[in-house]
């Protein structure tokens, strides 16, 4: 039988025994009015930017229809209350300018909270992508998960933790350009199938300056790995290629025109350059490349 997806069904079926912890007897199952002065924020928080037009907006819906759904809190030392889920509706009640703010109280514990405050979290359709890796991370590391107990408790495929769990390899020039919408997800998936990481930042700003689709970027990136395993082969068989000095030379061109270009030079100094591609429309990529160096 196939999985049923966890998505919309509530804290207590993503969380083992979340609707059966234990809860303060003030509160029972009921709603209850909390003083936002003793309510502070949650340190296991994922989202790690907020909108603040977006939380004018909220906070301006709230002061005209009040709050629509409670938040959840946990009770710590005295009368201090700290969030689990529900932050946005905190800080948005905060600039309303309201006193109290309805809230569900349960008692949990560090790891408990930071779990279930994760999890709640990544449902939210306004993290990025890589907020929502990051708190996939935590949840492995700090609350001892493995991707397939993760994979259950966010109700997504394995496939889709993983995916989210390799953008962390991108370096953080890319990563940022993710957190800031200059490249999509997929754009990042076909990226991280490089491993050299300079070549990873070339073609991101190629990206950028060019407006690659997806599609165009996974075939950029294919055709450099298919070149890189043919020259590999090629470098096996026909050792030694150059003199080492020329090292940062064939570097550079492989760089440059995005493919592992074959540079050979014999100790009499002649030698050949060699430019692969692996289809005509990569061919004209080349071309292209080649056009404006005689601009």
């Amino acid at each position: 039988m196939a999985k049923k997806n966890a998505l919309g069904r509530g804290l207590g079926a993503l969380i083992d025994g979340a609707n059966d912890a234990p809860v303060s007897v003030e509160t029972g199952s009921s709603i209850n009015e909390i003083d936002i002065s003793k309510i502070v924020a949650n340190p296991y928080q994922p989202r790690t930017k907020f909108d603040e037009d977006a939380l004018a907006e909220l906070a301006a819906s709230i002061k005209e229809i009040g709050i629509i759904q409670p938040i959840t809190l946990r009770k710590v030392d005295g009368d201090e209350y700290q969030i689990i889920a529900g932050e946005r509706r905190f800080r948005a009640s905060k600039i309303a300018g309201l006193n109290t703010i309805p809230a569900y109280v349960r008692t949990a514990n560090d790891e408990a909270m930071l779990e279930m405050a994760l999890v709640e979290n990544i449902q939210r359709e306004d993290l990025d992508a890589i907020e929502i890796a990051l708190s996939y991370q935590r949840l492995i590391e700090e609350c001892k998960l493995t991707q397939e107990n993760l994979s259950d408790r966010v109700g997504k495929k394995r496939s889709t933790v993983t995916n989210y769990l390799r953008l962390l390899k991108l370096p953080a020039r890319i990563q940022k350009g993710i957190v800031e919408k200059n490249i999509s997800m997929g754009h990042a998936r076909a990226l991280v199938n490089i491993q050299d990481t300079e070549m990873q930042l070339m073609i991101y700003d190629e990206i950028i300056k060019n407006d690659f689709s997806v599609r165009r970027v996974e075939e950029i990136v294919r055709n450099y790995n298919e070149s890189a395993s043919d020259f590999q082969t090629s470098e096996k068989i026909h050792q030694p290629k150059f003199p080492s000095e020329y090292q940062g030379l064939n570097d550079h061109l492989t760089k440059h025109f995005q493919t592992k270009v074959d540079f050979r030079m014999d100790q009499a100094g002649k030698g050949k350059i060699v430019i692969p591609f692996n289809s005509t429309k990569d061919l004209e990529r080349i071309l292209g490349i080649l056009d404006k160096l005689d601009a």
